[in-house]
């Protein structure tokens, strides 16, 4: 796997980052795992793999990680809070990123792989059909408390980079899908076995989670000359159609109401005074950033880091699916 020697990978027991250890066992790279509870059982079988207990939020996690970076070539951040509790977000993804950058200070550490999100651009700038790439602004007023955590994440890792000069590449995965994770937020509302499909044309940004260990290991692997922010998405994007017709195979939804997102659009604006004290989808960026027929480019990344996928949509669809059952 070229010139690393060692990786660490934190948030490294979640969903992303379990495929992100595969990825990089996969390749040969012994893995400096750090997780906050307990490891899958089957890295036991693994000597390769160092397992190393830390909550990033901890007082002591500086240290922790400081002493464990020996070795290490890059870093992998993965870990982050995922839900819509702000100050969770403080703590864990804005306070643990804090501290993977204080532990990288005066290390040997090379380079850092940040995993942030599609999710922090502001579609408030771009029109309906539009394709979003790398090129389209982040939010300036983030949209909700994840998106801020992921900005935040992003301006902390920008700056230290400049101050201690390694390489970091922002990677910025879609809506990632695979076993026992299927539901798209791009879809609509799910209730129960109905869902409310809230728009009906546009790509729907997914990417398998086993993709996103790829970019983020190869990313580990390859100097990104700087800072470099690369959309993290499947070759093959399915509109939104596609999407419930391979979705429909797992037994959901068994029943739909279509729902054109233009209509939500004026009822947004007028209750705009109230936006804080509202669902998600009643609030015009987080509408427009989910609904909003857009389509959404990987070239950047296909260019950077190659690897073109063979398997279509709805195969890979099917695979999460089927493990997903077992």
């Amino acid at each position: 796997m070229g010139e690393m020697n060692r990786i660490l990978i934190t948030g490294a027991a979640g969903f992303i980052g379990q495929a992100t250890v595969r990825e990089a066992r996969e390749k040969g790279l012994p893995v400096v795992a750090v997780v906050r509870s307990s490891p899958p059982r089957i890295w036991a079988r693994d000597s390769g793999i160092t397992v190393l207990r830390c909550d990033l939020s901890a007082p002591d996690a500086v240290t922790i990680l400081r002493d464990a970076m020996t070795g290490v070539d890059a870093v992998v951040h993965a870990a982050a809070h995922l839900g819509g509790d702000a100050a969770a977000h403080t703590a864990d993804s804005v306070g643990g990123t804090s501290a993977v950058l204080a532990a990288m200070k005066g290390s040997k550490v090379r380079r850092l792989v940040l995993v942030s999100s599609i999710a922090v651009y502001d579609t408030m700038t771009l029109a309906p059909g539009a394709t979003l790439t790398e090129d389209c602004p982040p939010e300036t007023t983030p949209r909700d408390a994840y998106v801020a955590g992921k900005l935040a994440q992003e301006d902390l890792c920008r700056a230290a980079a400049a101050q201690d000069g390694f390489g970091l590449w922002l990677m910025r995965p879609g809506a990632v899908f695979g076993p026992d994770r299927l539901w798209n937020a791009h879809l609509g509302v799910g209730l129960g076995p109905l869902l409310v499909r809230i728009g009906t044309s546009g790509a729907v940004p997914v990417v398998h989670v086993n993709r996103v260990g790829w970019a983020l290991v190869l990313g580990a692997n390859t100097d990104p000359g700087g800072v470099q922010a690369l959309n993290i998405l499947d070759d093959d994007l399915p509109d939104r159609s596609r999407f419930l017709m391979a979705m429909r195979r797992s037994g959901w939804p068994r029943r739909m109401i279509p729902l054109p997102w233009k209509l939500l659009v004026p009822v947004a604006r007028a209750l705009a005074p109230m936006a804080d004290r509202l669902p998600g989808l009643l609030r015009e960026p987080v509408l427009r950033a989910r609904m909003m027929p857009l389509e959404y480019s990987n070239r950047r990344m296909r260019r950077t880091l190659g690897g073109r996928q063979a398997r279509s949509f709805e195969v890979l669809f099917a695979k999460a699916i089927a493990e997903g059952e077992r």
